[in-house]
């Protein structure tokens, strides 16, 4: 009976204050959200990644692969099939189909091993469909709606769930057809159990090099740094979130401390009491993460698709656009919403364990208590600064980027009370009248209760200058970069040798001259590198944008004795202007240029075109740069179309710059929502400790209205005071979002894709930005202004009247 009532009690107080309810639910289940959203989106990219991973078994199988080249002759593995050895050959490559780049798998599925079989096969017709012309693909249920509508020359499509987007498994036969890769094959997968007796690898293939499964997925490590980024947003608005949790438990501690004592003065001890608090925040906790589980749902699923473009236009990665429902994510956003809110509370449950029996309720006294820890915080403060720097002195890699960035954050909205304070008490002594000067003084009393929906709002400008700045500067270097890159007026992508054989005399006719682009894949230092050959022209000695060189450096590509390397290449594997790099056995360049590469996750190497078909005399010559009049452009791309060559295939200059900044664009459309949704959740702090702080102000409020200020213009000074903490705290924002954009380009970025920007600065983001900041503390205080330029005069008689 104790227990009910003493609960029934407790929870009363929340029957009577509504507000203050919706307050911790709303602050909690948008936290909750935002975590959660998170964490379904990184658990889906990373199901992704773990199903590309696991296609034909290329997780669990070792494999043959060619020791130079792409490829191997088909003959090699017929050798290797009558020697005893048991492998299975697979053909791999990519095809075009709109703009969706597809990866297409042959295979021979009478010799796959099993670890490596698709389950395709099992029931239904078996293996005549897929082996017989026009045979069978297997492609996920999103890639096959994807292509739907598309006409291809892809074999029919049936739906196999296990395979991860964008992947297309067919007969090898007709793969090899497809990909222009007859007697080819890319690799042969390993029987795990070999028979004994056999011969030597090198005896029978000695081109051939025998590669252990990846212990960790390539695509899984690659984009680590863009979930941890992710994941970084998806704390700091977790964190504002409880900012707003602590205050309104907080608060609500202060207005039932005489609840409290009353409770214990009827018999109630103070474990009962502890564990009934305990209980009620269980409860509240458990239903505003049910909640925030479901909005996170909803978050999650409109941000999926660009965040998969973002992984796509990053770093290559194919990622479904369609959230699956997993467990893993939403327990955890259930449990983070606990955790969470037992954080914000444990500081209010301890001094409710620690008050004494006849303690008397004072609501200012927590105020008054948390003016005297700024010192403390201050101290606090100075010593995160002290540590996340340390960090990034002695350690390295994300981590370290990562520990600056939290211990700068952090450090900042634990200054940000002391500071403000102190700007304050200056306000003070400058004023001259009276009413200013209670207008300091009184503004200086409410900063506490007012600080961690300030210190939520400082984050949150923060993250939106330093993300900002950072996307500003990506964008403004990646454009000029782009009028560099980007310096031929057509590109052209023929479908054959033997299409372009017959378009080529109509280009020369038409055309300043013609820039084969041609390439092929190589490893460098166990890492998968693109290397390209370029003709001696002034397209490149006059655009392409170097970062480093050495004297002369076009000039010794064009001798064959040099080459160039992107920053990507350079920063990962430590390469250096003068250093020798080694392409294949026996053939060694020295690096004569660092060139810039912005948007590429993987390393490019340039050297001289005839070094290049000279050592791999297949390289697929199909893709061309052409110099010529910027008026010609139209007129010949038409008669190209009338002779066969599909649209798809031609870009000129212009839309080549406006698809690649749309893809630009919409890669950073996730982080631009998140710093939305951050600076949205900060507003709701802003909210809830007005609304929450509103109804204790009436004993300060009520004897200047006695004086003769009418209510309209205590509210006014009551706006003031809102905006002028917000701009206060804007502009303290300002240092901390460039000191968090340094970070992002100088240490982040470098770590996370390879390459530095420069830092531009952008005023006029800043001055937008600060203006949506006073609108949303403006919103946020008009309720309460609005209350107090309502309220009846006879409740603030009233106040006088309980005076003691």
């Amino acid at each position: 009976m104790m227990w009910r009532t003493a609960l029934s009690a407790l929870l009363s107080h929340w029957r009577y204050r509504p507000v203050q309810l919706a307050t911790l639910l709303i602050g909690l289940a948008v936290a909750t959200a935002l975590w959660s959203g998170v964490q379904a989106i990184n658990a889906e990219a990373r199901a992704s990644y773990d199903r590309a991973a696991a296609v034909l078994g290329q997780d669990r199988l070792d494999s043959l692969v060619p020791r130079a080249g792409n490829d191997l002759s088909q003959d090699s593995y017929i050798a290797l099939r009558r020697a005893g050895w048991q492998v299975s050959p697979v053909v791999e490559g990519s095809i075009r189909v709109g703009d969706l780049r597809l990866r297409i798998l042959g295979i021979d599925p009478v010799t796959t091993p099993p670890q490596a079989a698709l389950g395709a096969f099992e029931g239904g017709d078996g293996l005549y469909p897929f082996i017989t012309p026009p045979g069978l693909a297997f492609t996920s249920a999103e890639t096959a709606r994807q292509i739907a509508d598309a006409t291809t020359a892809l074999p029919p499509l049936r739906v196999q769930d296990d395979l991860a987007p964008g992947v297309v498994v067919m007969d090898i036969g007709i793969a090899q057809r497809l990909l222009g890769m007859d007697g080819r094959v890319s690799r042969l997968l390993l029987h795990p159990d070999q028979p004994l007796g056999r011969a030597s690898l090198t005896d029978i293939a000695p081109d051939l090099q025998q590669r252990s499964p990846q212990a960790e997925n390539d695509l899984a490590r690659l984009t680590d740094s863009f979930h941890l980024n992710l994941t970084a947003f998806g704390l700091l608005s977790f964190a504002v979130g409880l900012f707003i949790v602590h205050a309104a438990i907080g608060l609500a501690f202060e207005q039932r401390r005489a609840m409290f004592r009353t409770l214990r003065a009827l018999g109630v001890p103070v474990g009962t009491l502890i564990a009934l608090l305990a209980a009620e925040l269980l409860i509240l906790a458990g239903l505003a993460g049910v909640i925030g589980v479901a909005l996170g749902y909803l978050v999650a699923s409109v941000l999926l698709p660009d965040v998969a473009a973002s992984l796509r236009g990053l770093y290559g990665a194919q990622v479904s656009g369609v959230l699956t429902l997993n467990p893993a994510w939403w327990l955890s956003g259930l449990a983070i919403a606990i955790v969470g809110a037992g954080v914000a509370a444990a500081s209010s449950l301890w001094r409710a364990a620690r008050m004494p029996l006849l303690a008397p309720a004072q609501p200012r006294a927590w105020a008054r208590v948390s003016e005297r820890r700024m010192t403390m915080q201050a101290v606090a403060a100075l010593l995160l600064w002290a540590g996340g720097g340390l960090a990034a002195w002695l350690g390295s890699g994300l981590i370290a980027g990562f520990a600056l960035m939290g211990g700068l954050l952090l450090g900042a909205a634990l200054m940000l009370p002391p500071i403000l304070s102190l700007l304050l008490i200056a306000g003070e002594r400058l004023a001259r009248a009276a009413l200013w000067q209670w207008f300091w003084a009184d503004t200086r009393q409410q900063l506490p209760g007012l600080s961690l929906a300030l210190m939520a709002l400082l984050l949150a400008l923060a993250a939106n200058i330093g993300v900002g700045t950072m996307v500003s500067s990506f964008r403004t270097t990646f454009t000029g970069w782009l009028d560099q890159r980007l310096a031929a007026e057509l590109y052209i992508t023929a479908e054959s040798e033997a299409q372009w054989q017959d378009i080529s005399p109509l280009i020369a006719n038409r055309s300043d001259r013609i820039l084969p682009i041609w390439n092929t894949e190589i490893t460098v230092r166990g890492a998968p590198v693109t290397l390209y050959g370029i003709a001696d022209d002034a397209t490149y000695r006059d655009n392409w944008p170097l970062l480093s060189q050495a004297a002369d450096p076009w000039d010794q590509v064009a001798l064959g004795t040099g080459a160039m390397i992107n920053e990507q290449l350079a920063r990962r594997q430590g390469f250096t202007v003068g250093e020798e790099i080694t392409l294949l056995p026996g053939w060694t360049f020295q690096i004569v240029g660092v060139y810039s590469d912005y948007g590429n996750p993987t390393g490019q190497i340039l050297i001289n075109l005839p070094q290049l078909t000279a050592r791999f005399p297949d390289v697929e010559r199909l893709r061309y740069a052409v110099r010529m009049a910027p008026e010609g452009v139209a007129p010949l791309m038409a008669e190209l179309q009338s002779r066969g060559l599909t649209e798809r295939n031609m870009i000129d200059q212009a839309a080549l710059k406006a698809f690649s900044v749309s893809v630009f664009e919409r890669t950073f459309a996730v982080t631009a929502a998140l710093n939305v949704l951050t600076l949205g959740v900060a507003a709701i702090a802003m909210l809830t400790s007005l609304l929450t702080l509103s109804s204790m102000r009436l004993p300060q409020l009520a004897p200047l209205w006695a004086m003769g200020l009418t209510r309209r213009r205590l509210a006014v000074l009551d706006l003031a005071r809102t905006l002028l903490l917000a701009l206060m705290t804007m502009i303290a924002a300002l240092p901390v979002g460039l000191a968090l954009a340094w970070v992002l380009l100088a240490v982040v970025n470098v770590e996370a894709f390879g390459w530095r920007l420069p830092m531009d600065l952008f005023p006029a983001d800043w001055l937008r930005l600060g203006g949506l900041a006073l609108l949303a503390a403006g919103i946020a205080a008009a309720l309460p202004v609005r209350r107090l330029a309502t309220i009846n005069p006879a409740d603030l008689v009233r106040v006088f009247a309980h005076e003691r």
